[in-house]
């Protein structure tokens, strides 16, 4: 089996590429343009771990076939449709997990034009791509942020999702409108997954979980919003790309062609006591500042998923203390602290 993994020098694309490139029968390219959102070293490291060579991975459309895996890259834009066309009909791929995307909410306000041309553009190349090469199955990622301010909890995929609060949640929900449509009219078999905030080693620079242990350790003051009166539903990375991976081998050729799930903890913990478990295991005390909600942040999250345990027996079980011990380690190994 031969599997596409978009954003594969991203966080959760790594994770999963190494994941998958244990069963030695799968085959898996990966493809990133490896943009600037965020420190590229960490990228490039990312795919160090791949046995991809950083000097070799910087150029643009050039196929750097690692040292260690069953395993390719190639760094591309997914607005380049013709690239991507090309790669598609090269390639010959079964499955495609489209994971690449402009995320973060919070930069959405500041530079919109980026999510239209990855989220909106990107995607529907992905489908095209998907449409003329007959992809057995699409999985691409979505996100809690599509619920909004929706008060109930915990959040199910049958809730109303019509209320986005920033423009990255806009992107994803058009996402699972764009799929939708897709699986009608050419019968795709398509999977979004709503992930509910993912932290682990190798976690990105602009999430909680980096921005607190970076700052303790540094001796600088941490920025708590709505003066710690939210709650998130983190889910510890390992937990997250095993269930991609299931659904990924799992045949869905008897299953209903678009279906949507939640893909999180099945917990909602309180920032305090998040911020409690990275001071425990830093052993100081974090300086804190309490600010006012971010404009496009929510309150709380919380997945229900049920439907995820039912179809694929998903089963997070990484506590938040075991999963923060993790992070901890490998920021202080990578950063030699």
């Amino acid at each position: 089996m031969k599997i596409l993994v978009t954003g594969a020098a991203g966080f959760i694309g790594y994770h999963l590429c190494d994941r998958l490139l244990k069963d030695e029968e799968l085959q898996v390219v990966g493809i990133d343009n490896i943009n600037d959102y965020y420190d590229v070293n960490l990228k490039y490291s990312r795919l160090a771990e791949l046995g991809i060579d950083k000097d070799d991975a910087k150029h643009f459309n050039k196929e750097v076939v690692s040292d260690l895996h069953n395993f390719k890259f190639i760094r591309i834009n997914l607005e380049d449709g013709d690239e991507l066309s090309s790669l598609f009909e090269k390639e010959q791929f079964d499955i495609v997990c489209n994971l690449a995307a402009q995320a973060g909410v919070r930069y959405s306000l500041e530079n919109p034009n980026a999510y239209i041309q990855s989220n909106i553009v990107g995607f529907t190349n992905i489908l095209e791509c998907s449409r003329h090469n007959k992809i057995k199955h699409l999985l691409y990622a979505s996100s809690s942020s599509v619920y909004g301010a929706n008060t109930k909890v915990p959040f199910e995929t049958t809730d109303n999702v019509d209320y986005p609060v920033s423009l990255y949640a806009a992107t994803k929900k058009s996402n699972e409108l764009m799929a939708h449509t897709y699986s009608h009219l050419y019968d795709i078999p398509t999977t979004g997954l709503r992930f509910f905030t993912v932290y682990g080693p190798w976690g990105r620079p602009d999430m909680a979980m980096f921005l607190f242990t970076d700052a303790i350790i540094k001796g600088n003051p941490i920025k708590v919003f709505n003066y710690g009166k939210m709650e998130r539903d983190f889910t510890y990375i390992d937990d997250i790309v095993e269930g991609v991976r299931r659904i990924i081998l799992k045949d869905v050729t008897s299953r209903e062609k678009y279906k949507v799930y939640n893909i999180g903890n099945n917990n909602s913990v309180k920032l305090t006591d998040f911020i409690d478990e990275i001071e425990l295991k830093l052993e100081t005390k974090a300086e804190k500042n309490m600010m006012p909600i971010q404009p496009g942040d929510v309150y709380k999250t919380w997945a229900n998923v049920d439907d995820l345990i039912k179809d694929y027996n998903y089963s997070p079980n990484t506590s938040i203390r075991e999963g923060v011990g993790k992070f901890v380690d490998w920021y202080k190994n990578y950063y030699k602290v």
